[in-house]
């Protein structure tokens, strides 16, 4: 009974909060397990999350708990070498290479430099006290990111011949992008650091969901014929390299 509540959204009889993920431990730390249940699903599929924060395990509805932690348990040494191929933490110091639009740009930080970081030949400028050198940096991707795809849903929804929704920027670890049932696009503010042609094309196929809210047959003729390059090439950036994106911060 509990369990059917919980899966509902019921909150039943008494529940200050809800109930902590369960972990399994993998290298040595505890690591969360989240669990979906899809109508969908056939059988249970594993991946670490992008920012190896959590084991996520989806799998049928029908499906219990306790088989979801010895599937995960099973997989232990999968999980221990996702893990081990984590990149590595990029620290944000001044000469550090900061991943921007599928290039970099040397962080040089000086108290003299402007408070608004500035590019400057190769160079992200960056003034104001050292310890702010990470929100400053950070605040000018998100800006970038909002800037460029605000530009990304004009030329697209002009393409599809649909009005501009609203636009947000998303700090998700499971999605690129999303659209919402309402027509709201929101955008991963990582994808800045990707190649342009790959933050384009998921701007893309959220525009795509404005006009089909599946991923038919129609959605993808559709998209081909928004996206101006190859979806199969940006998508295989994602699954390689896309993990890399979650390297900062």
């Amino acid at each position: 009974m509990i369990d059917w509540l919980r899966r509902s959204g019921v909150r039943p009889p008494h529940a200050e909060t809800a109930p902590k993920a369960p972990t399994v431990t993998v290298a040595g730390r505890a690591l969360p397990v989240e669990i979906r249940r899809l109508a969908q699903a056939r059988r249970m599929t594993l991946r670490l999350a992008p920012d190896g924060s959590a084991a996520r395990v989806s799998m049928p509805t029908w499906a219990r708990q306790a088989d979801a932690l010895a599937f995960v348990r099973e997989r232990h040494d999968w999980l221990a070498a996702q893990l081990v191929r984590l990149p590595a933490p990029l620290a944000l110091e001044s000469g550090s290479a900061l991943p921007f639009r599928g290039d970099s740009l040397i962080l040089d930080w000086d108290r003299q430099h402007p408070r608004r970081p500035v590019v400057d030949d190769g160079r992200l400028l960056v003034g104001g006290p050292a310890e702010q050198l990470a929100v400053r940096t950070r605040r000018w991707l998100e800006a970038e990111a909002l800037r460029l795809c605000e530009a990304d849903l004009a030329h697209y929804c002009a393409r599809a011949g649909k009005p501009v929704p609203a636009l947000a920027l998303s700090r998700a670890t499971r999605r690129w992008g999303s659209c919402a049932a309402d027509g709201t696009i929101r955008i991963n503010w990582r994808l800045i650091m990707a190649p342009d042609a790959v933050r384009r094309s998921v701007v893309a196929h959220e525009v795509a969901h404005l006009v089909h809210f599946d991923h038919s047959p129609a959605f993808h003729a559709l998209l081909d014929a928004l996206f101006e390059g190859s979806v199969a090439a940006a998508n295989r950036w994602l699954k390689t390299e896309g993990r890399g994106l979650y390297r900062l911060f």
